[in-house]
């Protein structure tokens, strides 16, 4: 059964979810990044590959989607996934999260003040947002670009932009506070985010923690576009070791 729920953040925007249940009592939460939805095919898939083990919560951050806001570029997003936490902590024994690129950065810094996190997978992370560096000569780059413009990737993406010129948090700078065992995981092949970025948040990170890199890995949920049942395994077993089943 799904549910569509709206939650209200501390700073008055709409987030919309949409809730997967199954009668479990541990529930993961999706995280998307940058110019993507609770409605992308891929998180979609994902959310029913998790549900025999796990509840699923997708939502839309501020700006993307249903939800309402412009995305302050990981300034005020914290906020959304601390009302997603809102939501589900009144039900869920446990809480698992997985964030997707700047997704996984919003996700770090919420972890570092929220202790509501069970357990964090961090997939395609920058540890500074102004770090990025576009490889657009990397391997991969032209077939997702074909896959979100005409393909079945175009389904659910979009964004309303707010002021992009300010002064973000740097997940380097709070993943030392992050209690919650973490799994880093990043693709040798970013064309987006380099490896390096997880390595370096690795390397930082004071909690329980591993760190993926895959050989033939892209760009956050391309990851698992091209290798779904790997995927959700890997997922999976993180969970199982952090959070039960």
């Amino acid at each position: 059964m799904t549910e569509k729920v709206v939650v209200t953040t501390s700073d008055n925007k709409k987030i919309s979810l949409d809730h997967y249940r199954q009668g479990h009592q541990q529930v993961v939460v999706l995280a998307h990044g940058f110019y993507n939805s609770k409605q992308a095919v891929l998180f979609r898939e994902m959310a029913t590959g998790l549900l025999e083990e796990y509840d699923v919560i997708v939502f839309d951050f501020r700006g993307h989607g249903k939800s309402s806001g412009l995305f302050s570029w990981t300034v005020n997003e914290h906020r959304d996934l601390q009302a997603v936490l809102d939501y589900a902590d009144q039900e869920y024994d446990k809480i698992g999260v997985i964030g997707f690129s700047l997704g996984a950065a919003i996700a770090i810094n919420t972890a570092a003040r929220d202790s509501r996190i069970d357990s964090l997978i961090a997939v395609s992370s920058p540890y500074d947002f102004n770090r990025i560096n576009y490889r657009v000569w990397q391997m991969g780059v032209m077939e997702n670009v074909v896959y979100n413009v005409f393909q079945e990737g175009r389904i659910g993406k979009g964004i309303r932009p707010g002021w992009l010129f300010r002064k973000k948090p740097k997940p380097i700078d709070a993943v030392g506070q992050v209690n919650a065992p973490t799994l880093f995981v990043h693709g040798q092949k970013d064309w987006l985010i380099a490896p390096e970025h997880s390595r370096k948040l690795y390397r930082k990170a004071n909690c329980r923690k591993d760190l993926m890199i895959l050989k033939e890995g892209t760009h956050a949920e391309y990851i698992f576009r091209a290798d779904k049942d790997g995927t959700l395994a890997v997922f999976r077993e993180w969970f199982h070791k952090t959070l039960g089943s």
